[in-house]
Order: C-alpha cells, then sequence, then structure tokens
C-alpha cells in the first residue's frame, strides 16, 4: 500500500516538498536564482580576468618556466573533482580558521534583512546590502561567499587558461603575426593589437560554455557549503524526487542556454570584424 500511494503521489507530482503546480515552481526558481546568479558573478570575474591573462603570458613565453608552471597548475586544478576542493577549502577555510562559514548568511543578517527597513532590490545580498549602505551585512555575505567562489574560480581558471594559452599559441604562428614583428613593431604591440583581437574568438566562444557551466553545474559546489541557489534546490528536488521541480529547472537553464547564445552570437561581430550580422 505504501508503495502504491508513492508511485500515485509521483504520477500526480505532488510529493509533498515543493507541490507541483506551476506558480509554486516558478517561485521556487525565483527566489533561488538571485543567489546561484550572485555566486557566478563573482565567480567569473577572476577566472576570465585571470584566466585570458596567464593565459597569454603562457603562450608568449612558451616552453619558459613560466609557461611550465602554469600549465602544471592548469591541470592539476582542472583534473581535480568539485567536490574534493571544495570539502578541501570547506575543511580549511572553516574548519580550521573559522573564517568563511557555509551558508549564505549568518543568523543575524537573515534576520536583518527580513526587516521592513533592509529594501531587497535584486535579491543579491552583497549588492543589496551595498545600495542599503548595510556594510556589517555586506561583510557578512562576503564571508559566507568566498568559499564556493574560490572553489568555482580555481576549477574554470584553469580550463580557461588553458583554452586561450592554445588559442594564443595558434595565433603566434600566423602568417601577420609574423610580417607585423617583421615590420619592426615591438612585441607589446604585435601581441595587443594583431594577436589577442584574434585569439579571444574562440575563447569568447568557451567563456559562454563556460558562464552555462557555472549557472548549472553549481550542483554539488552548493550542496557542499549548503548554499540556497538553483544547485541545491535542484539536488534536494532529485533526491526527494520533486519531479516538476526537476524539470521547471532543467526548462530555465534551457532558456539560459539560448539567450546565452545569442549574446555570443552577437559579440562576434564586435570581436572580429570580419563577421557581420544580417
Amino acid at each position: 500500500k505504501m508503495y502504491l500511494r508513492w508511485v500515485n503521489n509521483l504520477l500526480r507530482g505532488n510529493l509533498g516538498w515543493s507541490q507541483s503546480s506551476h506558480m509554486t515552481v516558478t517561485e521556487a526558481i525565483g527566489r533561488r536564482f538571485p543567489a546561484t546568479l550572485e555566486l557566478t558573478l563573482f565567480a567569473v570575474i577572476p577566472v576570465i580576468l585571470g584566466g585570458i591573462f596567464l593565459g597569454v603570458i603562457s603562450a608568449v613565453h612558451h616552453n619558459k618556466p613560466i609557461d611550465h608552471a602554469t600549465r602544471v597548475m592548469a591541470i592539476t586544478l582542472w583534473s581535480m573533482p568539485d567536490f574534493v576542493l571544495g570539502l578541501a577549502v570547506l575543511m580549511v577555510g572553516f574548519g580550521v580558521l573559522g573564517w568563511f562559514p557555509p551558508g549564505r548568511l549568518s543568523a543575524w543578517a537573515e534576520l536583518e534583512i527580513l526587516k521592513t527597513s533592509f529594501r531587497s532590490f535584486t535579491g543579491m545580498h552583497t549588492i543589496d546590502a551595498l545600495l542599503n549602505l548595510r556594510f556589517d551585512i555586506l561583510w557578512d555575505a562576503l564571508r559566507h561567499i568566498f568559499a564556493p567562489v574560490f572553489t568555482l574560480a580555481c576549477l574554470w581558471w584553469a580550463f580557461m587558461l588553458r583554452i586561450t594559452r592554445s588559442s594564443m599559441l595558434d595565433v603566434l604562428n600566423q602568417d601577420y603575426v609574423r610580417t607585423a614583428r617583421a615590420k619592426g613593431l615591438d612585441e607589446k604591440t604585435v601581441i595587443r593589437k594583431h594577436a589577442l583581437g584574434n585569439a579571444l574568438i574562440p575563447v569568447t566562444t568557451v567563456a559562454s560554455s563556460m558562464l552555462l557551466g557555472l549557472l548549472g553545474g553549481v550542483v554539488i559546489v552548493e550542496t557542499v557549503f549548503n548554499y540556497p541557489g538553483l544547485g541545491l534546490l535542484t539536488s534536494t528536488a532529485a533526491t526527494r524526487l520533486d519531479v516538476p521541480c526537476v524539470v521547471g529547472v532543467a526548462l530555465f537553464y534551457a532558456v539560459i542556454l539560448v539567450v546565452v547564445n545569442l549574446v555570443v552570437d552577437v559579440m562576434y561581430s564586435i570581436i572580429d570584424p570580419r563577421v557581420r550580422l544580417e
């Protein structure tokens, strides 16, 4: 009888956790998405800036000590499972040092946000705290978000570095780069004006995939750090067999995929003058 009751609830999509109505799933996504977006935005900035910078440095100094060091570091980080790195960061950052606690906010900060005097503009606690001039809440939010951001940034930074390095090495071997050097241009001008722009074209495509990976691949990281975003929502829904919630999140990510690919196609015309959108 218990098994038949469970099957009946599964077919109806009502398993007692988020309820199966479309509005309920939409509200759950609406509440959790700002947290995941905040985590992604904080992670993507060091990934893109650090990955591109070190990738260019590694390619320019090909087969030199700095190139070997960055390659070993990138391969090591990219080969490491995200839950292993996350648990290590959690153990050191919170278990040993006590600096970066899990979760999104401390209990006192959550109570302050629930007060009517605190206005929520974006749903992202760091930005809202800054707009409300609550620097104590801002500091608390930064302490909580640092560990998951550091974990995601280390993993995807290694990926961005490897892609940028490969693309830059390919561009540096092109004939127009050799011609620029033969004209007597200094190496900085050749790198900045002739090589870097063309090397960033495949990096842009990879960056879009990385952004989608950050948005959709935070399930394990958010679960490790108990960070209440879409990743933790999906993990909890899957373990409780909440089919409507899992399907709703999947459809939401599909919409984001279409939008991000559209933005990347538009950016091609900005980065590469040879591309024209009609």
